[in-house]
């Protein structure tokens, strides 16, 4: 399903191909001889666009958002897993995020690296070329720090330095009513999809 949001319409390489059932919504491009196969969602929010490179590959059921606050690009010969999530960030080419990975706003991801099964590259996170996050653990940080899922404590400590509520939605954590902000902010910025994706 290809869409329109705000006048802003997808772009495709005519050596492109999106499955019937996959999404493609605003100011999406897609470069020749990438596929985005079925149930995969591609969502451009108003002010915010992807950019997917040349012979890209994004799997079922994955998602590839934009906010109006932080464009995504996936470069060259990259793949994209089974339902992993990728939001704001910017990954160079030949990388490889496998099913389930997480990368998140402002994330950079260097050439040629490989997010593993389950891995999560948090919020502002950056990527030497040639990283590898093991499968299930956590790159946090600027330069990434890798760390396995049972360090909590210190994944939480480079991460409440990132600031995922001021970064992403523009709220102060220690602002009361914070989730009311957040939620009625992006209930108004979602609501304009009525009218197109």
């Amino acid at each position: 399903m290809i869409l329109s949001s705000e006048e802003q319409s997808p772009s495709m390489d005519p050596e492109a191909w999106v499955a019937e059932d996959a999404t493609v919504c605003g100011d999406v491009a897609i470069g020749a001889g990438s596929r985005i196969m079925h149930g995969a969602r591609l969502v451009a929010e108003a002010g915010g666009s992807i950019r997917i490179g040349r012979n890209c590959i994004v799997f079922e059921n994955a998602v590839i958002r934009a906010t109006s606050r932080h464009d995504c690009s996936i470069g060259d010969h990259s793949i994209v897993g089974p339902n992993s999530h990728v939001v704001g960030a910017q990954i160079d080419a030949e990388v490889f995020v496998a099913t389930g990975a997480a990368v998140f706003h402002g994330a950079q991801i260097g050439h040629g690296s490989e997010v593993r099964i389950n891995g999560t590259v948090h919020l502002r996170t950056r990527l030497e070329p040639g990283s590898t996050v093991p499968i299930g653990w956590v790159a946090v940080g600027d330069p990434a720090q890798i760390l396995s899922p049972d360090q909590h404590e210190a994944i939480w400590a480079m991460q409440r330095t990132l600031d995922f509520p001021g970064f992403v939605y523009g709220v102060d954590r220690s602002a009361p009513d914070m989730m009311k902000t957040i939620t009625s902010h992006l209930s108004d910025a979602l609501g304009r999809h009525r009218s197109g994706c």
